[in-house]
């Protein structure tokens, strides 16, 4: 195999700007170049991260303010100033010793002037009346030196315009820092330029880390009902149970009976999220008309009182008494001579891992219960640097603006950047650790334009974040210990096609605590027990998952700052079910390529029958001689050649992780009808009912033969870059694996080896695991080119 035609520079041909650049930032006082560091200062804590200085003021409170309106109240508040900069606290209302405790971060190298005042005002209708100020020169400030050592606020008198002491203290604290600083997280920062007004600035979204809701499975066995009697006595009910929990709900089939029993023993499978707020409604409904039923009882459980379990054991089902919904009259009470009940096995099932993203990009393969989980393998840090390019998403004053903030998303833990106001090359230089229990996972970077700033924000409906690109890093693809400093193009695919939206620098480091567990993890199911040993239809993964989104979506959106559900969805990939054309087509060419090496060595050996080349066909029936006579030779040299191909593809291995390339994502050149489909609403709205119930049904058949065609290519490609190094350390564990197999072979009959390996094949099923063996782990962990997939 020569360097051209190496599974690591297949499908690299694609234009220079979609291409991920390598970079040479200084992060933390050292210059990386290669991934290595070049000693300059001292690293610290936030060493993936260039150094950002900013001088910080923090408003803590006052005491003893005078009195300003005629009936001796006081509306105060505190306003920063500095050159252009403006910031403000809120204010209180008829409050004569305040407490903000307020944090304002001002960029070192946005400081314009040789001063800092801090006013504070009273809060009136037409002019803010001035209560009195303080000045720091700021060649007096201090540096907090190391960063996490706490400086004290001191009270400062106030003072008027002209510098005489006014009646009333201010509790502050002025210092310079780093991003380092933990008042960094909290702080109002300066990152807008003079156009923004101050009321932007009192919205301004700061960092945040958000931690989604602990996921589970709820599965509920609706067995049977008894004394159910319908109110009207000269029909024989069509009884039906319905099961709710939020706005997830199903229902068992309609059954008649002249029995007050009734038998449905059907089951369903909900998601619910800790802490358990919703509880499970379980309604007894005849049916009267074809969409109409009336409830004859319900009841409801708490799921705080479930059962949970880790495993397939058996759970005793219980019997729940049903209420009626409107007791008629006393009569009617009397005549109840029954208590209805219903006859239900409920659980909660934490053996599962609930999926809530695109099982192709998953972030966490953890099982609900904690008790299954096992310790961490390592860590991973990103620093989310720069943004270099980004396209106006917004008009302000005229001229073409972007309030971009990022969102990285990797297991339960959700990080939120600040938003950087007016920008178009923000600088960010945020820095947050992960712990990662197994490295077949990928990490999730997404770019957003913040909608929700000035007073658009407060309408009814609001304005959605606009997407401008994410990246998808997966942790097996990248080395131990090596820092990755890339630009990646932020891609986003319109109606009009593939457009870059700017680049996004990242710096990312993924270090093990024992390299022996990580080899270890290969060998190991790549989702928890529960999914073997009691698997989920396909098609209820989907449905579960759908509502995983939702529910991980409500929560968070209920934080503060929320984050929205378009964000949300945009990096659990929702919508990846649906049918494209695209996609299929970009499935398909996959596929061929993964079988193009077949058809090579079909060609190549062609051309040895026709003797090309003489020598080489001379060479080829000597080689074809020699494993005749000695058929031992046969599986020893194939896996001498694997390994002897590794080596070789050693100096061509992957320098950069994975990143969505535009040709394999067939985006070059596709029909603009085909993107108008994919970008179209589900259901169609492009055509009559008949039409767009056939159109609904061909995506829905199409999605599911794209999923399949998709799983193929993913396994033949798992096969193509076994010996790529695209996993280093999966690529070293199979080429020790094949150096050790042709040395065992080498020393053992081939009958014995063919013996053993055929009774293997062919064993009793009572020696046959439900559990995959080592082997199917090891190859379903290997990545694939799902990664580069737009």
């Amino acid at each position: 195999m020569t360097p051209e035609t190496t599974p690591a520079r297949m499908f690299s041909e694609q234009p220079a700007e979609f291409q991920l650049k390598e970079t040479s930032p200084s992060l933390g006082g050292e210059k990386i170049v290669g991934g290595r560091r070049i000693k300059g200062e001292k690293a610290g804590a936030f060493d993936l991260v260039e150094k950002m200085e900013y001088l910080f003021v923090r408003v803590v409170k006052a005491r003893e303010l005078p009195a300003k309106d005629i009936t001796g109240g006081l509306d105060p508040y505190v306003e920063v100033r500095h050159g252009n900069f403006k910031g403000t606290t809120k204010h209180f209302e008829k409050s004569h010793n305040p407490e903000w405790n307020h944090v304002f971060a001002i960029a070192k190298d946005r400081l314009q002037a040789t001063s800092v005042e801090v006013m504070l005002k009273d809060k009136v209708l037409v002019t803010d009346d001035l209560v009195g100020l303080v000045r720091f020169d700021l060649n007096e400030v201090p540096t907090r030196v190391p960063p996490d050592s706490p400086l004290a606020p001191e009270w400062y008198r106030l003072e008027d315009k002209k510098g005489d002491k006014v009646k009333g203290e201010l509790m502050l604290a002025v210092w310079y820092g780093t991003q380092a600083d933990e008042a960094f997280a909290y702080a109002t920062h300066s990152d807008a330029t003079p156009a923004v007004d101050a009321q932007i600035l009192n919205s301004y979204v700061r960092a945040k880390v958000y931690h989604a809701p602990r996921l589970w499975y709820v599965r509920v066995n609706i067995i049977e009902a008894h004394d159910i009697f319908a109110s009207d006595k000269s029909r024989i009910p069509e009884v039906l149970c319905r099961a709710r929990i939020g706005s997830q709900m199903m229902k068992t089939k309609a059954i008649q009976s002249r029995m007050p029993i009734f038998r449905w023993n059907e089951e369903f499978m909900f998601v619910a999220a800790e802490p358990f707020e919703e509880q499970l409604v379980l309604s007894v409904e005849d049916r009267i008309g074809p969409s109409k039923e009336e409830v004859i009882a319900h009841v409801h459980i708490p799921l705080t009182s479930v059962d949970k379990r880790v495993d397939d054991r058996n759970i005793r089902p219980k019997w729940f008494n049903l209420k009626k919904p409107v007791v008629v009259d006393l009569d009617q009470l009397k005549e109840d001579k029954f208590s209805s009940k219903v006859h239900v096995r409920i659980c909660l099932d934490g053996g599962y891992h609930v999926l809530d993203e695109s099982t192709q990009y998953s972030s966490d393969l953890r099982p609900s219960a904690k008790p299954l989980w096992k310790p961490p393998i390592g860590v991973l840090e990103l620093g989310i640097l720069t943004a270099d390019g980004l396209h106006p998403t917004k008009t302000r004053e005229g001229k073409g603006a972007c309030d971009s903030y990022c969102v990285a998303k990797y297991g339960h833990k959700w990080v939120r950047t600040r938003t950087v106001v007016d920008n178009l090359s923000p600088r960010f230089n945020e820095q947050y650790t992960w712990d990662v229990y197994d490295h077949a996972t990928v990490l999730t970077v997404g770019v957003f334009d913040n909608c929700q700033l000035g007073e658009k924000s407060f309408s009814s409906n609001g304005n959605k974040d606009t997407k401008i690109g994410k990246v998808r890093i997966r942790l097996s693809t990248l080395e131990t210990g090596r820092i990755y400093t890339n630009s990646y193009p932020l891609l986003v695919l319109h109606n009009s096609g593939v457009k870059k939206m700017g680049e996004l620098h990242l710096a990312i480091r993924f270090s093990v605590t024992s390299m022996l567990n990580t080899m270890y993890i290969y060998s190991k199911p790549l989702l928890p027990k529960m999914h073997y040993t009691r698997p989920l239809p396909l098609l209820q993964q989907e449905t579960l998952r759908h509502q995983a989104v939702q529910l991980v979506a409500a929560r968070l959106g209920r934080m503060e700052p929320p984050l929205r559900k378009e964000v949300v969805e945009y990096m659990s990939d929702a919508q990846s079910h649906l049918w494209s054309m695209r996609r299929s087509r970009a499935n398909i060419y996959r596929l061929m390529s993964v079988f193009s090496g077949l058809v090579a060595v079909g060609r190549w050996f062609g051309q040895v029958c026709a003797w090309k080349n003489t020598i080489t066909t001379i060479l080829v029936h000597i080689l074809f001689l020699m494993l005749v006579c000695f058929p031992e030779l046969i599986l020893p040299t194939v896996f001498l050649y694997m390994f002897v191909i590794g080596v070789w593809n050693y100096r061509f291995r992957p320098r950069k992780p994975p990143h969505m390339n535009t040709k394999i994502s067939n985006v070059e050149q596709v029909h603009p009808d085909e993107l108008d489909e994919e970008f179209d609403v589900f259901p169609t709205s492009r055509s009559p009912e008949i039409v767009r119930m056939r159109y609904d049904r061909l995506r829905s058949w199409a999605g599911k033969m794209q999923t399949v065609v998709g799983d193929i290519a993913t396994q033949g490609e798992r096969l193509h870059l076994l010996l790529s190094w695209r996993d280093p350390r999966a690529t070293a564990m199979f080429m020790v694996f094949c150096l050790f197999m042709a040395a065992l072979l080498y020393v053992t009959p081939f009958q014995v080896v063919a013996i053993v390996a055929g009774f293997y094949v062919m064993r009793h099923p009572r020696f046959r695991h439900k559990l995959p063996s080592p082997l199917a782990n090891f190859f379903r962990r290997l990545p694939a080119r799902t990664d580069s997939l737009l």
